[in-house]
């Protein structure tokens, strides 16, 4: 393949199915363990330079930061399904159309989060019980992020425009670029400028507009695929309630389930600094545990909608069988690698002795549960790929409010001793895995039962 061929969009409908999906795995893979190396640079940092308080400042911020972001996940969501939809249907003037609205959904989707974001933020952390030892970092970390917050808004939906062209491999190579100087940053601000939580928070901000600047670039780069006009930015009824109407659940699955988080995290903060780092640390190797899951999730979902817009049903299937098992094989060989070398990659993080062995054993808890995620992921994908975003949405929330938040305050009282008055740490995670497991095996029936494909059959717009 030639190289400018690698940097263009790319037709999932054709081919050898298992090519087709790693082709566009692989590099969104690399782009996802970029992306959470934005979190965990913030997280190294300021646990070797600062402390593990300043991590744990970090770690108590990211619930409410996620809860507050749930805009841009259904704006995204929807981008990618309804252009890649219209990419494979070959409707160059609804796809203008459809990433014009994109981009101007973008601008009010940023404009909303900040006039939001600003005020809310230290009353949430002040309802969470956030320790009075880590709140005005967690405050002031968090007011950076959301002044600067058009820059994430921008790149997590002008990515996803996109890979709903099958161009995976643009967004990686900006997003790598963009990592290596939110690492540079980070180390400057903090170890050379004392800038503490702050400077982390700083970094992040400017390496993700930088990020966005590029893939907005790249869009205008790309007319002989699709036109970008003034007049394609101006919001079309139909194209911006379709990417709305799409978009929302995954949206409304975000922020409820950050809520749950939110709920969960007053639980842990109520335990001390210790087990809030603790959480902070496994929830940084959790996020590049499921990079390979949520890269077939998010692969097996433009793959599908592109094939349904081409009308080449058959496909779906045989992406599904092997698509499936490769998101398995990926997802058994991290369980490996957790459970071999969990405690050197915890080691990165702090080094204190107690934080590194208590959080390898919470995470020898979850190792497991990754290979059901994989499971979950890709069947969600292809369900989100046809259009029915609404039946992985309310398995999300039957998992997150009614199995994980329950549990994780039962599991705690009843493990209440001297030593862990509040309950033991094993409480938060292994209400983390029951919903994991269950997850996949409703998400198994839910494919079954096919409402996904009477939504791909009935939508005007396939």
């Amino acid at each position: 393949m030639k190289l400018k061929e690698l940097f263009s969009a790319h037709d999932m409908t054709s081919g050898p199915p298992w090519k087709r999906i790693m082709e566009f795995t692989v590099p969104m893979l690399i782009g996802n363990l970029a992306q959470q190396l934005y979190n965990t640079a913030d997280s190294i940092v300021v646990g070797h330079y600062v402390g593990d308080n300043a991590l744990a400042a970090v770690g108590s911020a990211g619930p409410i930061l996620n809860l507050l972001l749930a805009l841009f996940v259904g704006v995204s969501t929807g981008a990618g399904i309804v252009i890649s939809q219209n990419y494979g249907a070959g409707k160059r003037d609804k796809l203008s159309e459809s990433i014009g609205n994109c981009v101007t959904l973008a601008a009010i989707s940023s404009g909303v989060t900040m006039l939001i974001g600003l005020p809310v933020t230290t009353p949430l952390l002040r309802l969470l019980e956030t320790p009075a030892s880590i709140i005005d970092w967690s405050s002031g970390y968090l007011h950076i992020i959301f002044w600067g917050v058009a820059g994430c808004a921008f790149y997590n939906i002008l990515s996803g425009i996109l890979r709903g062209l099958g161009d995976s491999v643009s967004a990686l190579a900006f997003l790598l670029l963009s990592t290596m100087l939110n690492i540079g940053l980070d180390i400057w601000f903090v170890a050379g400028f004392q800038m503490g939580v702050a400077g982390v928070a700083l970094a992040t901000v400017l390496a993700q507009g930088i990020s966005a600047v590029m893939c907005f670039w790249k869009l205008l780069r790309m007319r002989d695929v699709f036109d970008f006009t003034l007049d394609s930015l101006r919001l079309r009824r139909d194209s911006a309630l379709r990417i709305v109407r799409i978009g929302v659940p995954s949206g409304i699955t975000q922020a409820i389930m950050s809520v749950a988080m939110l709920v969960v995290q007053s639980l842990t903060n109520s335990m001390g600094e210790v087990v809030i780092a603790c959480n902070v640390i496994i929830m940084r190797v959790d996020g590049f545990a499921m990079m390979p899951n949520m890269s077939f999730g998010q692969a097996m979902s433009v793959y599908t909608g592109q094939n349904v817009g081409a009308g080449k049903f058959d496909r779906v299937n045989q992406g599904l069988k092997q698509g499936g098992l490769m998101a398995v094989g990926f997802a058994s060989a991290v369980t490996v690698c957790l459970l071999l070398f969990g405690k050197y990659m915890f080691a990165l993080f702090t080094d204190t002795p107690e934080l590194i062995d208590l959080a390898n054993r919470m995470m020898r808890i979850l190792a497991a549960g990754y290979i059901a995620i994989a499971v979950s992921q890709v069947l969600g994908g292809i369900m989100r790929g046809a259009g029915d975003t609404v039946t992985p949405m309310w398995i999300s929330l039957f998992t997150t409010i009614v199995l994980r938040v329950p549990s994780a305050y039962v599991l705690a009282w009843l493990t209440r001793c001297a030593e862990w008055p509040k309950g033991r740490p094993e409480a938060l995670f292994i209400s983390l895995l029951i919903p994991w497991v269950l997850g996949a095996a409703i998400s198994a029936v839910a494919y079954r039962r096919g409402k996904w494909r009477d939504v791909m059959i009935h939508d005007p717009a396939v």
